[in-house]
């Protein structure tokens, strides 16, 4: 008995197939994975933003710090205020009081949060700087020590 060359093919053809159970194995495998690398990029995005975002509320702070040096202004007791960068609010607030860690200097620090939101969360990032206490209008000097 002579086989069919149509035949052969049909029979090789049923045999390369993917059966059922198969298909239902990837489309399960599939259904568990792409949710958990959709949730790892969305939290990838949202860490690379994080960063990103308190790069420039670091550059903001310090240039509010800079700013109220130079003007004089870093003395007062609190001050808030809002400042733009490519459509991105940064709020910022300071707040000065005396410097607990070394009672003999009378130093006083200057304590700068910058807030930003990223997809609905507030972050912060946190900058200080130590001043001098405020000069006396007598007219003593001061002698250098050397």
């Amino acid at each position: 008995m002579t086989l069919n060359p149509h035949n052969r093919t049909a029979a090789k053809r049923r045999r390369s197939a993917f059966t059922l159970a198969e298909v239902l194995a990837a489309l399960l495998l599939m259904v568990i994975v792409i949710p958990v690398a959709m949730q790892g990029m969305r939290v990838a995005g949202r860490a690379g933003e994080v960063a990103q975002r308190k790069m420039v509320a670091a550059r903001v702070g310090n240039k509010v710090l800079n700013e109220l040096k130079v003007t004089g202004q870093l003395q007062s007791t609190s001050q808030t205020g809002v400042v733009q960068d490519r459509g991105i609010s940064y709020k910022w607030s300071i707040k000065s009081q005396g410097w607990t860690e070394d009672t003999q200097s009378q130093m006083t620090v200057a304590a700068l949060t910058v807030s930003f939101l990223v997809q609905g969360k507030n972050y912060e990032v946190h900058l200080g700087t130590l001043m001098p206490p405020p000069q006396s209008t007598g007219s003593s000097t001061s002698t250098p020590i050397y």
